[in-house]
């Protein structure tokens, strides 16, 4: 089933009241910190605002900001032969929340040699070759930054775990071992109006996969150059990120357990030049080790997912990208007949197109950028237009709208109809 549910993030609370404040700690630590480190010791960072407000309708608990904050980055970066150690740390007033947070984004150290490296702690993970379409990147997502006009990076979740790096004679390798499942982080229903097929029960728990030898994520991928073409293999075994709904009962259910159903996936990615651009293809099939025959319908469905995508540069500065992708459900009759009363009922096919247009002027100061999903399937949308200026080296402003709509109610973005929202990002890089 898709829905779009409410997760927490593990952050620190910070009981100040005030940015300036954690600014001016933040600034206190650099002090020491510049005086205290060796010379090989590298910092690094920005201040940033970054508002996002409704154009539509007011959120589900009337305010009218999707995000409004200001926020610190800190990025270390030493050498110690072999070893390198990096941590990247922001600390930010949410004026929604009213509240001062802590998060560490990444945090870890490298061993590194000529035939392997080792990374060991918090680190971000990008697999595959998709623009804003995920089927190899299993890795965990922040959908409601995505959604509320943040700067793309905030996409991505950083996960703790191993990475190991093989590079034999005959092709590279990449292994992950998550020990600590971290799931993706879907729009605040306090935020964004949002399907939910079970409104009236509020009695809900979550329930994460234990932190067991049993349920440690495991991820590989190989890859090599193949006649001019980057060719990789994925293989993962854990969990979905999106939590599935069991009530208590079918007929008249009085409470909710959100679980995440077992998952494998195994893949494929090629990508290469040809057609004057570059061409790629992704595929994948998810093998939900909870329901493989599709009578579980708290459970998703098998499915093989496809992506083909192509990006050229049509004139100076100016570069064109098209990406097809479909997902096929698999044991669909079998999904419909066992299908509750009251739930949407899932297409068998589900498919995007995305364009993503980008020009550059001024120099390549002046960015004027576009991005936009479309679902013949469903026959819903999301338009993303944005600016975005260098005034120099270190200071940048961009100014964008997030706009949803067509589809049914429950669909992936016609649920979104009402959270069109415009954003600007102001950043002072250091």
């Amino acid at each position: 089933m898709k829905q779009t549910l409410k997760t927490n993030n593990q952050r620190l609370i910070i009981k100040s009241k005030s940015f300036l404040s954690v600014v001016c700690i933040l600034c206190s630590v650099l002090c020491l910190l510049s005086s205290a480190i060796a010379s090989d010791v590298s910092l690094h960072g920005f201040v940033q605002g970054n508002y996002s407000v409704n154009t539509d309708t007011s959120n589900p608990d009337g305010s009218d900001f999707k995000w409004a904050g200001e926020r610190a980055q800190l990025k270390i970066e030493t050498d110690v032969e072999p070893l390198r150690f990096f941590m990247k740390t922001d600390v930010f007033y949410d004026h929604i929340d009213d509240a001062s947070k802590l998060e560490l984004r990444e945090g870890y150290a490298d061993l590194t040699s000529s035939s392997y490296d080792v990374r060991i702690g918090r680190q971000i993970i990008t697999w595959g070759l998709g623009d804003l379409i995920f089927i190899n990147d299993v890795f965990p997502k922040d959908f409601e930054a995505f959604f509320s006009g943040r700067p793309l990076e905030y996409l991505k979740k950083g996960i703790d775990g191993i990475k190991l790096g093989m590079y034999p004679s005959f092709a590279s390798a990449e292994l992950i071992i998550i020990p600590f499942f971290e799931e993706n982080n879907f729009p605040d229903p306090d935020r964004f109006h949002l399907f939910d097929p079970m409104p009236l029960i509020t009695d809900r728990e979550e329930k994460k996969p234990s932190s067991t030898f049993n349920n440690t994520e495991v991820a590989l991928r190989l890859y090599r150059d193949v006649a001019g073409f980057d060719a990789s293999l994925y293989f993962y075994r854990g969990f979905f990120r999106q939590p599935s709904m069991l009530p208590d009962s079918l007929t008249a259910p009085t409470r909710i357990d959100l679980f995440f159903p077992k998952l494998s996936v195994y893949g494929a990615s090629l990508q290469g030049r040809a057609l004057e651009g570059v061409f790629s293809l992704e595929a994948g099939y998810y093998d939900s080790r909870e329901d493989r025959d599709g009578t579980d319908p708290m459970s998703p469905n098998p499915q093989t997912r496809f992506l083909t995508g192509y990006q050229r540069q049509l004139w100076e500065d100016f570069t064109l990208g098209l990406q097809y992708y479909l997902e096929y459900m698999h044991d669909y009759s079998a999904y419909k007949a066992n299908l509750p009363s009251g739930f949407p009922l899932e297409k068998k096919i589900h498919d995007l197109v995305t364009v993503r247009l980008t020009q550059f002027l001024i120099h390549q100061t002046l960015r004027l950028s576009f991005f936009s999903f479309f679902s013949p399937a469903a026959r819903d949308y999301m338009l993303n237009p944005e600016v975005k200026y260098n005034f120099t080296d270190n200071i940048w402003a961009a100014a964008g709208a997030d706009i949803f709509g067509g589809g049914e109610e429950w669909d992936q973005f016609g649920q979104l109809d009402k959270n069109d929202n415009i954003y600007i990002q102001m950043r002072y890089e250091f």
